[in-house]
């Protein structure tokens, strides 16, 4: 059993729990995630590892309610324990050498690119980070992400917070302005992922993507995370899920991804219907 010690609200919709796993902080790194289970009979799911604490034992974790599992792991309080909590898993960034890199996070994607921008801050890079969410409502973790960014912009598609467009738009910018960057990180959306490759890609700017598609047992076994990658079919649970964004197939990744929301909306419908508590649902 793994307890839950902190719980924070960040928006209506999204959580972070720092969960008392000790074996799993030890060896966590950015760009790595964990597998969980709240009850026994629970689906599995991946979260990325959005910070830990190797003397606390502790490894911090952010999602968003959108389905069955995530919206009962929501009701969870301080105290409580989560049934399985498996990881490191995945194969962590590698973020030394460079020294001066863009960081962009798209929504709920700024907690993954959280951990690869204080990694970088650690290693003494020049960050850049590139935040942006639909409003200002939705914006998560901007002073932790400000704490290790030399540079951070937070864009809103409405303006809402002064600063309208897409991060895309501000990276743009940022190139044109002369900015050379050795490494540019984009975590979120694919589609946002998709765009920030194609614009990194005439200018010749390494880009890595973190790919998290459906995956289940973790071990590349089932074969439900692959992506094609360079014309290969790779698996991010084991070979990711950091990837070279200007050889992702995200035209692909797209198609797949959209193939499992029915299946998603009935999940989370029949789960609604039964209000009885975990070991019913």
């Amino acid at each position: 059993m793994y307890k839950i010690v902190h719980k924070r609200v960040l928006n209506p919709q999204v959580k972070l729990m720092e969960i008392e796993a000790p074996v799993v902080a030890r060896k966590a790194e950015p760009g790595q995630f964990i597998i969980l289970r709240v009850y026994d009979g629970g689906e599995r799911i991946p979260l990325t590892i959005a910070d830990y604490d190797r003397d606390k034992g502790t490894v911090t974790i952010i999602f968003q309610e959108v389905g069955k599992t995530t919206k009962l792991l929501g009701t969870m309080c301080e105290g409580d324990n989560i049934l399985d909590f498996v990881g490191p898993l995945g194969v962590a960034s590698h973020l030394e050498a460079y020294k001066k890199v863009a960081v962009i996070g798209g929504g709920l994607g700024t907690a993954i690119a959280y951990p690869q921008a204080k990694k970088l801050h650690q290693l003494g890079a020049e960050v850049h980070s590139i935040i942006g969410f639909r409003n200002k409502d939705l914006v998560v973790l901007e002073d932790e992400v400000k704490a290790v960014s030399d540079e951070l912009y937070v864009m809103t598609d409405d303006g809402s917070n002064g600063n309208k467009g897409f991060v895309t738009d501000m990276l743009q910018k940022l190139i044109e302005a002369g900015n050379q960057y050795d490494l540019v990180i984009a975590i979120g959306p694919l589609i946002m992922m998709k765009f920030v490759a194609k614009l990194t890609k005439p200018h010749a700017i390494k880009t890595i993507v973190s790919m998290n598609p459906v995956m289940i047992d973790g071990t590349g076994m089932c074969g439900g995370c692959r992506v094609t990658v360079g014309g290969e079919t790779k698996f991010a649970c084991v070979d990711g899920p950091d990837f070279d964004g200007h050889l992702v197939d995200f035209d692909e990744a797209i198609r797949r991804q959209s193939m499992y929301k029915d299946h998603e909306q009935h999940s989370l419908e029949e789960h609604a219907c039964k209000l009885g508590g975990a070991e019913n649902a």
